[in-house]
């Protein structure tokens, strides 16, 4: 009798959290560059307080095909910054990055982005032979190429790839950065973790099952 009253406690406590967990925001927001965490209890003063999207862009992805922001549309989805020719963290990053390709493999509502930050050399065709190359067959993972001054803007100042800089550097200035960051379904920014570490990879897997359990 102890027992089957125990199980129906303890069954209804798990649902009770689960379901308190889903209502609550755990994650904190990024609103500027110099990444200070800011925490909402209420989802409704979001949009007050969290000014910061991320903007709108077109680009070519390895297959040629041009690429927006409608493609993450509802969709979380995680960026980073490479370029084929690079012989130092970028292999480390785009195999870490692996970790998170292939949690989500299957998962349509979360999207990788890779933006090559030398476009001029990266062309489609290279780094779709970079795709494969690195054994990634994903169809929610596109390598983006394009015009570089848009490429850059866009790290800078919509993503703040390059932590305490922001949108200080011009776009005549390299991008190289280990960043990776984590963008929800409404284009706000919820983590900034270290590519080259596959221990952050792991940790940003957490985060994003973390928010598909946010309330819609």
């Amino acid at each position: 009798m102890y027992r089957i009253v125990f199980l129906l406690l303890s069954s209804t406590l798990f649902f009770s959290c689960k379901e308190k967990s889903k209502e609550s925001i755990d994650m904190p927001y990024y609103n500027s560059a110099e990444f200070d965490p800011i925490f909402i209890n209420d989802k409704s003063q979001v949009p007050k307080i969290i000014t910061h999207t991320i903007d709108n862009f077109s680009f070519l992805n390895q297959d040629s095909i041009a690429i927006n922001q409608s493609i993450f549309e509802n969709k979380i989805h995680v960026v980073n910054f490479i370029f084929t020719s690079c012989g130092s963290i970028c292999p480390v990053m785009t195999s870490n990055f692996k970790i998170v390709g292939n949690s989500f493999k299957n998962d349509n509502e979360v999207v990788l982005l890779s933006y090559s930050v030398t476009p001029w050399i990266d062309k489609p065709y290279v780094l779709k032979n970079y795709k494969t190359k690195n054994g990634i067959t994903n169809t929610n993972w596109h390598f983006l190429t394009g015009d570089r001054a848009s490429i850059y803007k866009l790290a800078r100042q919509s993503y703040f790839a390059e932590e305490n800089i922001g949108f200080s550097k011009d776009s005549t200035e390299f991008l190289h950065t280990e960043h990776v960051i984590l963008v929800d379904k409404t284009k706000r920014i919820r983590g900034i973790y270290n590519g080259t570490l596959s221990l952050e990879m792991k940790h940003l897997v957490e985060d994003i099952r973390s928010l598909q359990e946010e309330n819609d």
